[in-house]
């Protein structure tokens, strides 16, 4: 059975689905939003947020470098100005290698 990688269906996700996605928080995302150029949810009248799978994709990589790399805020925001595409490939790099992992722990414990 080939691996397939599981997509984002959704066109938009409502903020606390966001936050139960990286388990924080909601604050904290409106702070990063606040923060970040690059994460820029659509708003309803109401002031709802709305993220597309883009800007869900822009935190990713923001927590991996602020959590896993231990960047620096400003640190942060210099690297995703200076190097977004990169920064995007190696997002997904990382999102299909921890992919595998779980797939491949899955078939260890099958076993």
């Amino acid at each position: 059975m080939p691996y397939k990688e599981h997509e984002i269906s959704k066109m938009y996700y409502t903020m606390g689905e966001v936050a139960a996605i990286f388990d924080v928080n909601q604050s904290l995302i409106r702070f990063y939003e606040k923060e970040f150029d690059v994460l820029q949810p659509k708003k309803n009248k109401k002031g709802n947020r709305y993220f597309t799978p883009e800007d869900i994709e822009h935190l990713r990589i923001i927590f991996h470098l602020i959590k896993e790399k231990g960047y620096t805020l400003n640190g942060a925001k210099d690297h995703l100005k200076k190097n977004m595409g990169d920064a995007k490939e190696n997002q997904r790099v990382i999102d299909a290698l921890e992919n595998i992992k779980k797939f491949l722990l899955e078939v260890r414990e099958q076993l």
